[in-house]
């Protein structure tokens, strides 16, 4: 059976096309993970809403993010409209990153899977909690210690 021009337009069309942007399927929960759902990026943008907008203070969160995964991290949510970055000094060039109205709103999540950790995960805390020294803090990288020990001492 020969297939014509036409019917193969036609089927084409018929097809449903993802809008662009679109990954895996048209699920929302698919997306929103393909967009977040990695290691470190709800953790990037945990620490946007508590006032981090610099690299260094994202880099110095407990977790310890390598450098390399968090420059990643934040052009892909800048790519995405999640964050949006401005130049604070030209020389070296450096930015600071804020969370749009759509990182924003991504808050909600953020705050359910802390409920969520703190109901069924024993001995996990907050970032306020552990900043107000109610318990211990999640243990650093050798790295992030060797650097807080050079930063104690006055060493470059």
């Amino acid at each position: 059976m020969q297939v014509t021009r036409e019917a193969r337009a036609a089927r084409r069309e018929a097809k449903v096309r993802k809008p662009r942007g679109l990954r895996r399927s048209r699920c929302p929960v698919a997306n929103t993970l393909d967009l977040v759902g990695d290691k470190w990026s709800l953790l990037v943008i945990r620490d946007m809403l508590h006032g981090k907008g610099r690299y260094g203070e994202l880099h110095d969160s407990p977790e310890g993010i390598p450098t390399n995964i968090l420059a990643d991290r934040l052009k892909r949510l800048e790519d995405a409209g999640v964050i949006v970055s401005s130049v604070y000094q030209d020389r070296p060039l450096r930015r600071s990153y804020a969370l749009s109205e759509k990182g924003k709103a991504l808050g909600d999540i953020v705050l359910a899977l802390a409920r969520w950790g703190k109901r069924h995960i024993p001995g996990t805390q907050t970032l306020k909690e552990s900043a107000s020294g109610s318990g211990s803090r999640a243990p650093r990288s050798p790295r992030g210690r060797a650097r807080r020990a050079r930063a104690d001492s006055g060493a470059p």
